[in-house]
């Protein structure tokens, strides 16, 4: 049996990371010792020798084997030099450096244009070298998004030529830009421009040029077009890629099984242009599965259509996924692919991927089959209409479909539900607002949508053919791409019990959370004051959810595989995976190729996982911008909301009504000297112990808003609880904010009131819409 410091060797000397499996076999352990090993392994993680991560070991401070890099730097020799892009400095130290090579001939090329500075890119970590001046050296897989040497902003008009640039980052708010006559390049008063420094003045405004006008912010569609620009979302298909899409022939029947007498419809939200999923059920004949049901899952064959390699192909996995604003769609595939030859419109032949699951009386999943079909849709539905029609509300499109289609898939979906109940997937109560807008592109009104029973329906089925992709494709021992969620850290873990220890909540401590742990604490807090804020602590203890060529299971929906397979037409992982059933299960020539392999996927799989994250953050900069808009002529208006977040510099509010998110600076709550109280989740006043915190209930004041930048402030207006125990030494946490200085803030600016004590203020479906398990 190996010593701690054996196997802490072991470890550190392999490239990248490694699991308990082949450490057993460097040893040569035999069962026993495989026990013993759990165990070591378990107190070396404790004492913070070894990080557990996606169930694979590395010493704290190593590089995994794939990282995400920004070049920083050139070395003595011209070479670049990269660092990780994310790194914790403060438990490891300084980023380690990273010499890039740029692999030049061969199959191994890198993708894509040519790294430089400031670019981000995608490394494969190799062996340094004794004449290399850094430790590691990576390989580039690909440049994933080239360095952007140019500022964008609203180019405002002088009355005499030339103008100013307002910054469109939150991060620049008050750095103008000037623009003197003859820079501005055509622009035109309220243009989204870039525009390129030319000098950086001592006193006064730095000075810059126009290089490239975008559009008119005065248009439709304007708000979305910044976060376009900013986060580089590609949007205008190249040429070549728009050819292929018109090439395209439509498929027909010809090596397919004809299932178009099969009434399988489409449920989507009433605005989708696009409906890649159709699901059908019928009661199990099979007498040995009485009370079971025979539940069919039918998605748009667009495999069939992108080809590995093509344009269409390779400008997908640039796209990586469609993005989705309040206004306009980003696709990642063009329309005569997406709205046209996939989209299962009714009525209309198309070519599919189905899944036949035959369901237990249990609600468990007995059993499943693919077919490569071609299919016919029978309805075309919308959440709301599916549910106004089980309930007894038909019109002529369900009035058809209630006793053939509709019932039995509310009978199966009930079915399917037992078993959900008993896996006790993560239930986080997390309400997900939408933007309505009227015809001139402007906010309208924000709603909250009915969470209805169609929603959930939709969801379970396209949860069980997902689990059914990822086991067909292990079964076969083909790659594949999965979707997977690490557990909470260990840490994260920690301060979450620390957390709700303040609220007297237990969270036991056990060697692997799970999910229904959660569940029972938020089922506690269920209808109370507290269960927005412990909702939204619990959120962010977890971990984000990736793609990954290697599997370490979901813990968020508490399943051992899981594989996106549901939506190829807006999901580059889901094609894949496409293309590996068409590929294992021999349905024709046009599947995954034979020189994919885990590494080539696990590369892919890195980098949808960034333009993922890249749609993410620009659909919230979105909606901040939309709102910051709605609000802008409503300043000194008092709103309801609920503190969100709280950090060092303030608080995070977000409205009700609206969902609008804005800042509190720390410097103006009170007379009063606040420090961030990590246990608790808020900010203590030093000398009063006035404490605010995340959950709290909260009235604000409008003082400013920056709609470019889609940045609100507001003024609290709300006296915050009181934390007991000697004033001033409950904030456990670092400096809160800066000095205090008197400030009117409608509430009074003393301490707590006499006696005031301890006083307390009192489309879902995984991947669909902005739903991302």
């Amino acid at each position: 049996m190996p010593t701690k410091e054996q196997v802490l060797a072991f470890i550190a000397s392999q490239s990248g990371e490694v699991g308990k499996r082949e450490i057993a076999r460097a040893f040569g352990l035999n069962a026993e010792q495989k026990l013993e090993l759990k165990s070591l392994l378990r107190d070396l993680s404790e004492e913070g020798n070894v990080d557990r991560r996606h169930r694979r070991l590395h010493v704290p401070g190593a590089l995994p084997g794939v990282v995400l890099a920004d070049i920083v730097s050139r070395d003595a020799d011209g070479e670049l030099i990269a660092v990780p892009v994310e790194w914790d400095s403060e438990a490891h130290g300084e980023a380690p450096t990273i010499l890039v090579q740029v692999p030049r001939n061969g199959p191994r090329r890198a993708a894509g244009p040519a790294p430089g500075l400031s670019d981000r890119v995608l490394l494969r970590i190799v062996e340094g070298s004794i004449e290399h001046a850094v430790p590691h050296v990576g390989r580039v897989i690909k440049v994933l998004e080239k360095a952007r040497r140019q500022t964008l902003g609203i180019f405002r008009a002088a009355p005499h030529g030339g103008g100013r640039i307002i910054p469109i980052d939150k991060k620049s708010l008050g750095r103008e830009l000037q623009v003197p006559p003859g820079a501005e390049q055509e622009a035109e008063d309220g243009d989204l421009v870039t525009v390129e420094l030319t000098r950086q003045r001592v006193f006064g405004l730095p000075t810059a040029r126009v290089k490239e006008r975008l559009g008119s912010m005065k248009s439709e569609k304007a708000v979305s077009l910044i976060a376009i620009h900013a986060h580089a979302i590609p949007h205008v298909f190249p040429d070549s890629v728009l050819k292929d899409a018109e090439a395209a022939r439509k498929a027909t029947v010809r090596g397919r099984e004809d299932w178009r007498d099969l009434p399988l419809v489409t449920i989507d939200p009433p605005d989708a242009k696009d409906h890649d999923d159709a699901v059908h059920a019928v009661p199990d004949d099979n007498p040995d599965n009485d009370g079971g049901f025979v539940v069919t899952v039918a998605i748009a064959d667009v495999s069939a259509y992108v080809r590995p390699g093509s344009a269409l192909d390779r400008e997908a996995l640039v796209r990586g996924n469609s993005v989705y604003f309040p206004d306009r769609v980003v696709p990642m595939l063009p329309e005569r692919i997406s709205n046209d030859l996939c989209s299962l419109r009714p009525k209309e032949d198309r070519p599919a991927l189905a899944v036949r699951m035959v369901i237990g009386q249990d609600g468990r999943k007995r059993g499943h089959t693919f077919h490569r079909i071609f299919m016919r849709s029978a309805g075309k539905l919308a959440y709301a209409q599916a549910q106004d029609a089980i309930e007894g509300r038909t019109d002529h499109v369900t009035d058809p479909l209630v006793e053939g289609v509709l019932k039995p898939l509310y009978a199966a979906y009930a079915c399917v539900k037992k078993a959900r109940d008993n896996r006790q997937p993560l239930d986080l109560d997390l309400p997900e607002r939408k933007i309505l807008l009227k015809e001139d592109g402007t906010v309208d009104k924000v709603v909250v949508p009915d969470r209805l029973d169609a929603h959930r329906l939709i969801e379970e089925f396209m949860i069980l053919a997902n689990v059914a992709a990822a086991e067909t494709l292990e079964e076969r021992k083909t790659p594949l791409i999965y979707r997977v969620h690490d557990g909470p850290s260990l840490e994260k873990i920690s301060n979450l019990r620390d957390f709700l220890k303040t609220l007297d909540i237990a969270l036991p401590k056990i060697d692997a959370v799970r999910p229904s742990h959660f569940n029972r604490i938020l089922e506690q807090v269920r209808d109370t004051d507290t269960a927005p804020l412990v909702n939204q602590v619990i959120l962010r203890s977890q971990s984000q959810a990736e793609y990954s060529a290697e599997n370490y299971g979901h813990f968020g929906l508490n399943l051992r595989r899981y594989a996106h397979f549901t939506s190829p037409i807006r999901r580059y992982a889901d094609l894949v995976v496409h293309r590996g059933l068409v590929r294992a299960m021999d349905f024709g020539t046009d599947g995954l190729p034979d020189d994919a392999t885990p590494a080539s996927l696990g590369e892919v799989a890195a980098a949808i996982s960034v333009t993922e994250r890249r749609a993410m953050a620009a659909e919230r900069e979105t909606v901040d911008r939309l709102i910051a808009h709605h609000l802008a002529d409503q300043i000194g208006a008092v709103f309801k909301g609920r503190v969100t977040g709280a950090t060092k510099a303030g608080l995070f509010v977000a409205l009700d009504e609206t969902g609008a998110d804005g800042f509190i600076p720390a410097s103006t709550l009170g007379q009063d000297y606040y420090r961030f109280d990590e246990t608790r989740q808020g900010l203590v006043g030093e000398r009063t112990g006035e404490m605010h915190r995340i959950g709290d209930r909260v009235e604000v004041k409008l003082v400013e808003a920056a709609p470019v930048a889609g940045a609100l402030r507001f003024e609290l207006l709300t006296e915050g609880s009181y934390v007991k125990g000697p004033r001033g030494r409950s904030g456990s946490g670092r400096r809160g904010g800066a000095k205090p200085y008197p400030v009117q803030t409608g509430r009074g600016n003393g301490g707590p009131p006499a006696g005031a004590g301890g006083r307390t203020t009192g489309k879902g479906r995984p991947g669909k819409g902005r739903s991302r398990p």
